[in-house]
């Protein structure tokens, strides 16, 4: 940019015929103005300018330095006014991951609007719960659920993530619904092994009370939130669900809230990237809608 600016300034000095009449155009000294020619000339190799007491003009080299500076500058003006006009606009394409069952489940009914919304912007969308390498992947926005553990990332909460323990009406007529957290070790428990922690201990906290923490265990883990629901709506077991992933069920009657009286650790769900500093437009406008999405939908107001 520095080499741009002094190109800029050697074009002025030949439309003002001085170094003064351009210093004084560009609101810089006159001693500056003669460093940073010199400098355009040093990092040419060649003279720029015949300079007498009475009269300045561009050398045979400078004149082919201001003929190709003209258009060199005026390509860039073309490039810096089409970036700042997408910066403004929302285009480009938007490459975001999402675990694959809340984004079948939340993100698929939205992006109809969204695109509709904005007609330049293409979607791409990993469906993965992995957290991505941002810089290798190309990602530009990550939706996660849970505490972040990279602080280099940026995560901004787009809707809470409350969490309940269920299982099948045909289980609890069979094996009964434990009374309090004790009360698991005699059931069978499905453990998903993809959460930070142990998968076979579960903690609890009643309303004002002390975090409860006990051993689980059961002989179905998965590393997949999917299977374990349906495992559960099969009756082989008492699971732990983000409400949102299960609340329609157990309107439906298919899953019975198991220990209503206990909360299970809540956590939120988040929009990630990996700086705060020059966040495309699309980004952002995503991250909007979503927020905005998801306040509106009971599903996230709700408590379980």
């Amino acid at each position: 940019m520095d080499r741009l600016d002094d190109l800029a300034l050697f074009l002025r000095v030949l439309d003002a015929g001085s170094i003064s009449g351009a210093a004084r155009d560009m609101d810089i000294s006159v001693a500056m103005a003669s460093q940073r020619l010199a400098r355009l000339e040093a990092s040419l190799k060649v003279r720029l300018l015949h300079r007498t007491t009475r009269r300045l003009s561009a050398t045979e080299e400078g004149l082919r330095v201001a003929e190709q500076a003209r258009e060199l500058l005026d390509q860039f003006g073309r490039l810096q006014s089409s970036v700042v006009s997408d910066a403004d606009g929302v285009t480009g394409t938007l490459r975001m991951t999402i675990s694959a069952t809340f984004g079948a489940m939340y993100l698929a009914p939205l992006l109809p609007k969204f695109l509709e919304r904005y007609p330049d912007v293409r979607v791409s969308v990993d469906m993965s719960d992995t957290m991505v390498d941002f810089v290798e992947s190309g990602i530009e926005l990550a939706v996660r659920i849970g505490a972040l553990e990279d602080s280099s990332l940026i995560a901004t909460e787009l809707a809470p993530n409350h969490r309940v323990a269920v299982a099948s009406p045909a289980y609890v007529r069979k094996h009964g619904a434990p009374k309090t957290p004790a009360d698991l070790s005699k059931h069978e428990c499905l453990l998903h092994s993809n959460t930070r922690g142990p998968s076979d201990r579960w903690t609890f906290q009643r309303r004002g009370g002390r975090p409860i923490a006990v051993n689980v265990s059961g002989r179905l883990e998965s590393t997949q939130g999917e299977f374990l629901r349906d495992a559960a709506l099969r009756g082989l077991g008492i699971a732990t669900h983000s409400w949102w992933h299960v609340a329609e069920d157990i309107r439906k009657g298919k899953l019975i809230q198991v220990l209503p009286d206990y909360a299970l650790p809540s956590s939120g769900i988040h929009a990630v990237i990996p700086q705060l500093e020059f966040v495309p437009p699309r980004v952002r406008a995503m991250m909007d809608y979503l927020r905005d999405s998801f306040a509106a939908n009971p599903i996230f107001n709700s408590h379980p």
